[in-house]
């Protein structure tokens, strides 16, 4: 069983593979934590103390005891009024303005297989169980469940939470935390990724310090500022050694994660949603569920943990036909042409990647209402016969009779101002009466909080996709929600999250419409990159940054939650696009090949010599296919510190890795660098593909691989290591 109920001491075992995750709901009914961590078969209750702390508030039921205070214990779910001062993961604001809770236990049922959450994105799992933990507050009349869904094969344990009023009278949330996890004692660095568009989740690792360490979205998106996902380390942990927790949110909206060192040398962390622009209403008899949290803990260091959480994605976020199977190698048009092109234009590049191996052409922004620029046509979702020669239908039939599968551009959740459905349906864009809206890249944002907006769009998105064999649809989202308003509801509190439900229901009946299709997410590239998205569409851009370099550390750190497979990664031309500059192309690939492969750039501007290179390349992709996107992955350098990159996967049977180094800094007669390997069988000799060598497991792993003296600009390579039988 992996949960486990002590009905004497009322103790929770939830059980993985190789983590306890415990609590108690104690004498007095307060739900206090009591443990996360190694697998233990132990009860951990002996670990809390009571002590008369100055300025820590006592329950008025327990008399003159000055010793027990919700200020200084571990619990589950800490709300406002119990006399704990620290970090709240819940407020609730009753009609006359009170926000007092007293929540206590009231009971549990234990389920076979994971639970769902309506209308919200989260794990699915059938070797599963999952635990309700019942929560009352009699005197504002509010009941909450307590989610837990216990995956054991990937060591996470789920979160979520249930807010239903079962008074007379209306309440609001005014925040609604997910997870909660109070450690009693510890030295612990707190590792976030932040970053900017076109340069996504850098990690930083600081010490954990008195006070609130705080990362969010207050943008309706989770946003390229912050990504969802936090990591508390053990001071001294490594990629190999050390206790670690990671906390991801399932959801693509706005959201605030914060660790908090209290006065007592005691950890919070909690993650959920922005309490900006958030202040839900809930009538008598409603409910609300809180996105799902998920949990995982390694006490093997961060690699561990990043392949339990990659695990976790491949296996049970990610859904659909192509949730396992290795993507096609694609051409986008962006970078090709831009605005710029017609039907001809586009069958070309159809034509040029099919002589060179390329399996799929996107056509990307630009061909639908009247869309020559960015300043237009985001609503009108007709097609451009006229600018394409053609209809959609004629013009898939072309490409794929050049022997290249079809997929275009969308932008559903915009709207331009200069566009028929604005002309016809101003008050279905996201803006304030009487205020003039503040613009992003020219454009709005519809209200999918309105479901009538919702319908629209998807039938309009729907019409096109019956169009033709499409076989790819890229969703993008190029603008920060501003102006919170939607004049489809009165109150104006629920507007961000219902409008987080629109999208995901607009996206639940597309991806169910046409089960065949491969969907890929993007915001801006990776502003969107969360295991709330990647449920729906199972890659997403990494960035709009294809810079080999840069990309070389957004996909760093990317890696340390999200899977090879969900990273959207090109080569595209140089000088690059975002930074001007030059690397060849084999750096180019090599970098690219850590993701879901692809090329963004003209097709006919190759010289020969790099049109070998692409077919070269492709080759090496398909072997190498299988291992990078469902291999375990290891980060061998942390490129903001080495002099190079570098990084491995190795398949699940240990017969087959490859790994990849690209030199970050050149020096006049340089040192050579030793690249130590991983998560090779240390008894097996691996074969070098390419040139035949024969290496023993231990001394790659022992020893490491020397990184070859070459001169000029980032220098890289790849090599593919076979087990020899």
């Amino acid at each position: 069983m992996a949960i486990i109920y002590n009905k004497e001491k009322r103790i929770f075992s939830l059980h993985t593979e190789h983590t306890t995750y415990q609590m108690m709901a104690d004498a007095h009914d307060y739900l206090l934590h009591l443990y996360y961590g190694k697998r233990l078969d132990s009860e951990m209750d002996y670990i809390l103390t009571y002590y008369d702390r100055g300025f820590s508030g006592n329950p008025y039921d327990l008399g003159n005891d000055r010793t027990y205070s919700m200020d200084a214990l571990p619990q589950e779910f800490p709300v406002l009024g119990t006399g704990d001062y620290r970090t709240t993961a819940g407020k609730i604001r009753e009609a006359n303005g009170c926000m007092a809770l007293d929540l206590r236990y009231t009971g549990y049922q234990i389920q076979d297989g994971k639970y769902d959450l309506p209308g919200l994105p989260a794990a699915h799992a059938e070797a599963a169980q999952t635990l309700c933990i019942y929560l009352k507050d009699e005197r504002v009349g509010v009941e909450v469940t307590l989610l837990y869904g216990v995956l054991s094969d990937c060591d996470v344990i789920t979160r979520s939470v249930k807010v239903t009023n079962v008074g007379r009278n209306e309440i609001y949330l005014e925040k609604l935390s997910s997870a909660c996890l109070d450690l009693l004692y510890g030295d612990y660095d707190v590792l976030t990724f932040y970053g900017r568009h076109a340069m996504e989740r850098n990690m930083q690792r600081t010490p954990v310090s008195h006070g609130r360490q705080v990362i969010g979205s207050n943008r309706g998106t989770s946003g390229h500022q912050y990504n969802p996902y936090m990591i508390l380390a053990e001071h001294g942990t490594t990629e190999t050694a050390g206790a670690c927790y990671g906390v991801s949110l399932v959801y693509s909206g706005s959201f605030e994660g914060s660790v908090e060192l209290d006065q007592f040398d005691q950890i919070r962390l909690v993650m959920g949603l922005q309490e900006d622009f958030f202040s839900y209403q809930l009538k008598p008899a409603q409910t609300f569920y809180a996105p799902e949290a998920v949990l995982s803990y390694s006490a093997d260091g961060m690699e561990q943990l990043s392949n339990q959480m990659h695990h976790l994605v491949r296996e049970h976020i990610c859904r659909g036909k192509y949730k396992d199977q290795i993507r096609p190698v694609l051409v986008n048009s962006w970078e090709a042409c831009y605005f710029d092109f017609n039907g001809e234009a586009i069958v070309n590049l159809a034509e040029q990647a099919a002589a060179l191996g390329v399996e799929l052409l996107v056509m990307d922004d630009g061909w639908f209402g009247t869309r020559d620029d960015d300043n237009s046509s985001l609503g009108d979702w007709i097609v451009n016969e006229d600018k394409l020669g053609c209809s959609l239908t004629e013009l898939t039939k072309r490409v794929h009779d050049k022997g290249v599968q079809f997929g275009i551009w969308i932008e559903p959740e915009m709207v331009s101002e200069n566009s028929d459905l604005y002309r016809k349906h101003p008050e279905w864009a996201i803006q304030v009466p009487g205020k003039h809206p503040v613009h992003g890249r020219n454009q709005l944002v519809l209200d999918f909080a309105n479901p009538a907006v919702v319908d629209y769009i998807y039938e309009q998105i729907a019409a096109v996709l019956r169009q033709g064999d499409i076989n790819y649809v890229k969703w993008d989202m190029n603008r920060s929600l501003c102006d919170i308003y939607s004049g489809s509801m009165v109150w104006q509190g629920n507007v961000m999250y219902d409008y987080m439900l629109g999208v995901y229901d607009l996206l639940e009946r597309l991806t169910q419409a046409f089960p065949d299709m491969l969907w890929e997410g993007c915001s801006g590239g990776g502003g969107r990159f969360d295991m709330g998205m990647l449920y729906y569409t199972p890659q997403i851009w990494c960035s709009d940054n294809t810079d080999a370099v840069d990309r070389i550390r957004i996909q760093y750190g990317t890696s340390f939650a999200y899977p090879l497979s969900t990273m959207g990664a090109h080569v595209s031309a140089v000088p690059n696009h975002q930074t001007g500059r030059v690397t060849d192309m084999n750096t180019r690939g090599v970098v690219a090949m850590t993701g879901a492969f692809g090329y963004e750039l003209d097709l006919g501007k190759l010289s020969e010599e790099d049109k070998t290179a692409v077919r070269e390349q492709i080759k090496t992709y398909h072997e190498a296919a299988p291992v990078i996107l469902k291999g375990d992955y290891y980060r061998l350098s942390n490129p903001f510190e080495a002099e190079y990159g570098a990084w491995m996967s190795v398949d699940e049977g240990k017969k087959h890795a490859v790994v990849g180094a690209v030199l970050l800094n050149t020096h006049g007669n340089r040192p050579v660098f030793y690249i130590r390997l991983r998560g090779l069988a240390p008894e097996r000799s691996y074969r070098d593909r390419k040139t035949g060598v024969v290496y023993s497991g231990a001394a790659l792993m022992e020893l490491g691989m020397p990184f070859t003296i070459v001169s000029g600009n980032y220098p890289s390579y790849q090599i593919l290591l076979d087990a020899v039988e």
